[in-house]
């Protein structure tokens, strides 16, 4: 059904019935911007879905304002903001669709329930200042923090309504003349510079929202937006009634010049010297035994300890412990929100300096053989080592260093240094060598897996992509083409066209000889598959299917593809070929998923995309089975089992999703390092090697934990 039109300019008296294909159950509240409704999706979801009101829906500058509201949403973790689900900026009446967030906001629990004590206060500042270090490291301004777009969910606070955030590198600037925020919680460079706004105005914010939560009132306060304004440019702010701990560190975020105020890190990092009995635990009530007391489990029971990491947070560490075996506090349906060195010359032996130890986190040896551990052998620094496993060993690249590990428990068997700075793809085994793309992927090096010495670096082809299958190195070319040529050799052992248009796609699935090229036609109506020996480049079967198809994998001899829009990457549905019978089956998603990223287990295509939807679509059966929206910016490829899904988040967090009915199962703790500031391109997924699962972590960690029971990591 269409939705209804609004009568008269600014009236809301017919409200649309759907927004979309979200019918509108109940209305949340109205903004300056518009009218938020709940909502439910198809599969159940509760949803908060804000439509423009009608008479803003007509002006152009307006509806640019939407826009970038919904691109500088999408743009942040859903850890700390509410998730944008669906939204549509060109509608007639523009709308988004975000996770609904139950909750009061931070100004009608103070106007209800009056200041808040100082231990809520400091947790209320640390999973703000976690927020703001999420917000900005995507490079978002929020410009509008105030205790209305401040959620208390269970899980810590939430920031909203990024109706007036600006993306550093956006196009759309403040016009001369036009002051846009909210002047209690203005910095003063919104007044006096408002095209200059960075993310400090976001801190000088967040510290008159810890005053408004500690007193009930501002640290510039009248009843004129004028006198206000003047205040916050050349006044002292008022502080009297906020705790004697948390003043001098207000005071800092309150600085007039930009210059002066804190980063969320440092925020963090002081407010744990705040009180050595700082809690980290977030707005999660006691879990209630039989009898009414508090259980031993419970967040009101036991307090989390700070994270020791330079950017850990109590928030994020409350977080992961919540999960280990016997800490497990209830998880609201729906909300939960999880969230991502210099060159070494040399070999280095067991036991000389920065060799791993081994620490178990796992439970008694008894109930879990598979011990937990944690290394960090590249030494300080930032980036996400990636790795392979064969041969008995967990082979990594990072940062210019090669490395190896036992992946039992740790210990490092060797590191050297790599000729080259590594490149974003994750090395390769093949012939028995260790290939790694460097320099931009330019050149591949090649180590000896056993050693980690250096054997040779080649030259690749310009604008091609490189695979290794086996002994050789296929390489795609703007032509059409796939060559094969010998690993050790280089030489060109045969060269195939199997693209009619430009660079195919070549996929080489685990455990399958085959290799897959996929050439979409130039309109993307339909997409040529051609399956390949890699050693030969025989052709092996051909098959051309509709629309633009991207594979997934390989299993039981059929071939799994997601559908995506030929113009925008985004995933449509998802597709199983059978070669022998040539039969296709497709199964459409309800909603489109931005850059996706999939695997396949036991017939069952797992898609993540872009904000943290996970969907299980099975398309042997003709049907989504699940879908879970887990809050994750972006993650890693899926890696999936019988049991379950894992991805690796951008702070470092492995997480785990139960295959059989989409529940969140795992998570281990964030691990971001000092360089918190600095986002990967792309994260390196996974690796699920029988028992175990092996992970990387922007601080340079590595770190494996049992695959069985993600509830104990």
């Amino acid at each position: 059904m269409a939705p209804q039109r609004s009568t008269g300019a600014g009236a809301e008296a017919e409200l649309p019935e759907y927004a979309g294909q979200y019918r509108l159950e109940s209305c949340l509240g109205s903004g300056g911007m518009g009218v938020v409704h709940l909502a439910r999706s198809d599969s159940g979801l509760r949803l908060a879905v804000k439509v423009v009101h009608a008479a803003y829906a007509r002006d152009r500058e307006f509806r640019g304002r939407f826009r970038q509201e919904v691109a500088a949403a999408r743009r942040v973790s859903g850890a700390f903001t509410a998730p944008v689900v669906d939204a549509d900026p060109d509608a007639e009446r523009p709308w988004m669709a975000t996770l609904f967030i139950p909750g009061p906001t931070l100004s009608g629990h103070v106007k209800r329930d009056g200041p808040m004590p100082p231990a809520q206060l400091r947790r209320l500042m640390a999973g703000l200042a976690e927020a703001l270090r999420d917000i900005h490291r995507v490079g978002v301004v929020h410009r509008d923090l105030k205790p209305s777009n401040v959620l208390l969910a269970e899980d810590g606070p939430k920031v909203i309504d990024f109706g007036i955030s600006r993306p550093k590198d956006s196009e759309l600037r403040t016009e001369t003349g036009k002051l846009i925020g909210t002047p209690p919680f203005m910095a003063p460079e919104q007044f006096r510079r408002p095209r200059e706004v960075g993310p400090a105005a976001d801190i000088f914010a967040l510290g008159s929202v810890l005053v408004h939560a500690a007193t009930g009132r501002g640290p510039f306060d009248s009843d004129s937006p004028y006198v206000v304004a003047y205040q916050v440019v050349h006044d002292e702010p008022d502080l009297t009634g906020v705790p004697e701990s948390l003043a001098p560190l207000l005071l800092r975020c309150l600085a007039k010049e930009p210059g002066d105020r804190p980063t969320p890190d440092e925020l963090m990092r002081e407010l744990r010297s705040v009180a050595a009995s700082y809690d980290t635990q977030a707005f999660i009530p006691a879990q209630r035994a039989g009898d009414g007391t508090p259980s031993p489990g419970s967040a009101a029971a036991e307090p989390g300890p700070a994270s020791a990491s330079g950017s850990g947070s109590g928030r994020a560490s409350g977080s992961g412990s919540r999960f280990r075996s016997g800490r497990r506090a209830a998880l609201a349906a729906g909300v939960l929100a999880v969230v991502l060195g210099g060159v070494l010359a040399g070999p280095l032996r067991p036991g000389d300096a920065g060799t791993p130890v081994a620490r178990s986190t796992g439970a008694p040896a008894a109930a879990a053989p598979v011990a937990s551990w944690q290394a960090k052998p590249a030494g300080e620094g930032s980036g996400m080592p990636r790795c392979v496993h064969g041969d008995g060993r967990l082979l990594c690249v990072r940062a210019g260093v090669a490395f190896a590990l036992d992946p039992a428990n740790g210990t490092l068997r060797w590191r050297h240094a790599v000729p080259g700075e590594p490149a974003a793809g994750a090395p390769a085994l093949a012939d028995d060598l260790l290939l790694v793309p460097v320099d931009g992927g330019r050149r591949v090096a090649a180590l000896d897996p056993a050693s980690g010495r250096p054997r040779w670096q080649r030259d690749l082809p310009a604008n091609a992509a490189a695979r290794f299958g086996g002994g050789t190195l296929l390489v795609t070319g703007t032509d059409g083409t796939v060559t094969g040529s010998s690993v050790s050799s280089g030489a060109r052992a045969w060269r195939l066209e199997v693209s009619e248009r430009d660079t195919p796609s070549l996929t080489l699935p685990g455990g399958d000889p085959l290799a897959y090229a996929a050439g979409t036609s130039a309109d993307g109506a339909d997409t040529l598959i051609t399956a390949l020996d890699p050693g030969s480049g025989a052709v092996r079967w051909k098959a051309r299917l509709t629309g633009s198809l991207r594979v997934v994998g390989s299993e039981g001899g059929a071939l799994y593809l997601l559908a995506v829009d030929p113009a925008t990457g985004d995933a449509t549905g998802a597709v199983r070929y059978s070669p022998t019978s040539r039969s296709v089956r497709r199964v459409a998603l309800p909603v489109r998923r931005v850059a996706p990223q999939a695997d396949v287990h036991g017939g069952v295509v797992h898609i993540l995309a872009a904000g943290g939807s996970l969907d299980a679509v099975d398309p042997g059966a003709g049907r989504r089975l699940w879908h879970l929206e887990t809050a994750v910016s972006r993650g890693s490829a899926p890696v999936s089992s019988a049991d379950h899904v894992f991805f690796s988040a951008p702070d470092g967090r492995l997480i785990a999703v139960d295959a059989r009915d989409g529940r969140l199962v795992g998570q281990t703790p964030p691990r971001l390092g000092r360089n918190a500031d600095t986002v990967a391109a792309a994260l390196p997924a996974p690796l699920l090697v029988g028992p175990r699962v092996h992970a990387t972590a922007p601080d340079g960690t590595v770190f494996t934990v049992p695959a069985k029971d993600p509830s104990a990591w």
